[in-house]
């Protein structure tokens, strides 16, 4: 079983930054992905960004160079930097966990962001 914990959310104006962190506790994979996810308001559920243990990253296209996500702490805790945001980067934010050998998924409570024009 694993727990993620989340925080570094808040409420920011138009190109402000914000910090996430997410904190996975529990039986934790030698291999893994952890990300970031984000959802709005009648929206679905979309990647912002991943990182796998041995620092592969993917990102979303509409991050266009302002996030950056990092892992450290024996690679058990997450961090997504955000520059430069724009108000339609509103959402809440969870964090994700994935095994490569498993086909197992957990998730974070969320951390709601928002951004005011």
């Amino acid at each position: 079983q694993v727990q993620l914990v989340e925080s570094g959310g808040g409420s920011v104006q138009a190109g402000g930054s914000l910090t996430l962190v997410c904190t996975a506790s529990g039986s934790i994979s030698s291999r893994n992905v952890m990300g970031w996810y984000r959802q709005a308001p009648g929206r679905e559920r979309q990647l912002v960004a991943a990182i796998f243990t041995g620092g592969v990253t993917n990102y979303a296209d509409f991050v266009q160079g302002r996030f950056t996500i990092s892992r450290e702490y024996g690679d058990t805790t997450v961090y997504l930097r955000m520059n430069a945001l724009k108000p339609e980067d509103t959402a809440v934010y969870y964090c994700n966990y994935r095994p490569l050998r498993d086909a197992s998924d957990y998730w974070g409570q969320g951390t709601q962001v928002t951004v005011s024009s």
